[in-house]
């Protein structure tokens, strides 16, 4: 699970979701007491150079890891969603541009694209809710807000901050980050000219089929494993 949660971090830093050090994904532990997160130590390089080393179990109220490391300020997003959300093992943070540019732009994420991002159109389509505060979320009452937010949607907008995404598993969590980005890119570029592009009709959208989490979630996340290990940025197995 470190290896795959390191990849994770990886995948959302090279597709632009987490410039630098910011950001983070966890894991709820078989046991399901405590939390795999990434964590940070003082040889910080940025997640998009995380390995398996910097992800530790951290317990509900303990910050303190070994070997100089520690939990991320934000941790509270994580067990706190965690806690509320019994039917997810996996909580992604980023802090994706694109969706950040819509929020303070006015522009909601709708249902504008079908066939092109299928995933997309159905969080969409269901609402993406929006957390309304712009501040760090590392205390628990503030990371129960977020919890109480996101509800039991896939995913919600951090305003002026990014984006919380969950999942059964890691990769569908990551793969939903991946989805919501390319929405509001989608959202940016058609809004450009002044247009309101319109929704896709309910009937297309009953139309289309799941495609189930294989396609939609595993071959996504095999593809951007192999742009690792083109970029050379893949991890030894």
């Amino acid at each position: 699970m470190k290896l795959v949660l390191a990849e994770a971090c990886r995948v959302i830093a090279r597709a632009g979701l987490a410039e630098d050090i910011l950001g983070h994904v966890s894991a709820r532990t078989p046991g399901g007491d405590a939390v795999l997160v990434r964590s940070r130590s003082p040889q910080e390089r940025g997640l998009l150079f995380t390995t398996p080393a910097d992800i530790h179990e951290v317990g509900d109220k303990d910050d303190t890891l070994p070997l100089g490391y520690r939990a991320p300020n934000e941790f509270p997003i994580h067990s706190q969603v965690l806690k509320a959300r019994r039917d997810v093992n996996s909580v992604v943070h980023a802090h994706a541009p694109s969706v950040v540019a819509c929020d303070l732009a006015g522009l909601e994420l709708r249902p504008i694209v079908g066939a092109y991002n299928i995933p997309a159109m159905r969080m969409a389509s269901e609402g993406i809710p929006l957390y309304p505060r712009s501040l760090l979320i590392n205390n628990d009452e503030l990371g129960a807000a977020v919890a109480a937010t996101l509800g039991d949607r896939p995913a919600c907008v951090l305003r002026g901050h990014g984006v919380v995404t969950v999942g059964e598993t890691v990769e569908q969590a990551v793969v939903r980050a991946l989805n919501l980005e390319i929405l509001a890119r989608m959202t940016l570029d058609a809004n450009r000219p002044g247009t309101v592009p319109p929704e896709v009709p309910e009937e297309d959208m009953s139309a289309m089929p799941d495609l189930g989490s294989t396609f939609n979630d595993m071959y996504v996340w095999q593809y951007q494993r192999a742009q690792l290990e083109l970029a050379g940025l893949g991890l030894r197995r």
